[in-house]
């Protein structure tokens, strides 16, 4: 005979199930809304990182060319291979995270719109993300870097280019809700009034970590594009990766922020919006 014991273990054990499939309808749905507002110009950037690391075009000459197709060729540009192969990248890695929270939610019993830290959202969002992302990034490397070659990206780019997801993922989705605490005790209560401390630290923790990782960036595609170049000296690898870390840097930041900052916080919003009214 079961006790009261046993029935609240069980209850405890139980996942909550309620409206599951309408919850993990509404993180695809907000990952698409956040992807498709953060692909352009992340395409943009991208491309031009690639193309500037080559020597096929400079930084802004890239992105005047991109912005100039997306304003007078919209349906060119959002039905190309590169803007697809964006924003199934960021919508795979924000659907990933989505649902990571939802089935936490579930088992935990915890508000459909609650939102985790631990080690299985960051191995989840990372694998996610860094399986997209190298499959992205080989496919830029090929259409965009010299001379338009199409052999395939060596093994040690592959590793640099992990490395560097790796630590922007974690700065992107677990740190923010680290840091929050952290800088709400600074914030005073007129500026609460417009912004939140969680906001603030989505936008600050990915972009300050891309001054980390942009040399491991700018070194994979070094070595892609310029396989016989020695580490040091004259022309080296390094030479060419402090050439161009402080203008890459900026630029990525330029794309790391719209991806996991303002991406990150649509896509938050939108997730919260759509749970509240299943709730």
């Amino acid at each position: 005979m079961a006790t009261a014991k046993d029935a609240t273990k069980d209850a405890a054990t139980k996942w909550n199930t309620n409206k599951l499939g309408l919850r993990l309808g509404s993180d695809a749905l907000a990952a698409g809304a956040a992807g498709a507002l953060v692909a352009p110009i992340i395409t943009m950037i991208d491309k031009g990182i690639i193309e500037n690391a080559s020597g096929r075009n400079t930084l802004g000459e890239s992105l005047k060319k991109s912005a100039k197709e997306l304003l007078l060729r919209p349906h060119r540009f959002l039905t190309g291979k590169p803007f697809v192969l964006i924003f199934s990248l960021y919508f795979g890695t924000y659907f990933t995270a989505n649902s990571i929270d939802t089935l936490s939610s579930a088992r935990s019993h915890t508000p459909y719109s609650s939102t985790t830290a631990g080690t299985p959202k960051f191995v989840a969002t990372s694998t996610s993300n860094l399986a997209l992302c190298l499959y992205k990034d080989n496919q830029f490397t090929q259409l965009f870097g010299s001379s338009g070659s199409k052999r395939p990206v060596p093994l040690p780019t592959f590793a640099l280019f992990t490395v560097r997801d790796c630590l922007t993922i974690f700065a992107s989705f677990n740190l923010p809700p680290m840091f929050a605490p952290r800088i709400e005790k600074y914030m005073g209560e007129e500026v609460k009034r417009y912004v939140g401390a969680a906001s603030v630290a989505q936008f600050f923790t990915p972009a300050a970590i891309q001054f980390v990782s942009t040399p491991l960036h700018l070194l994979g595609l070094d070595l892609y594009n310029r396989p016989g170049a020695q580490m040091g000296g004259p022309g080296g690898r390094v030479g060419q990766v402090v050439k161009n870390w402080a203008k890459s840097a900026f630029a990525r930041i330029g794309r790391i922020i719209p991806a996991f900052g303002v991406g990150g916080v649509v896509n938050t919003k939108t997730r919260q919006a759509f749970m509240g009214r299943l709730e």
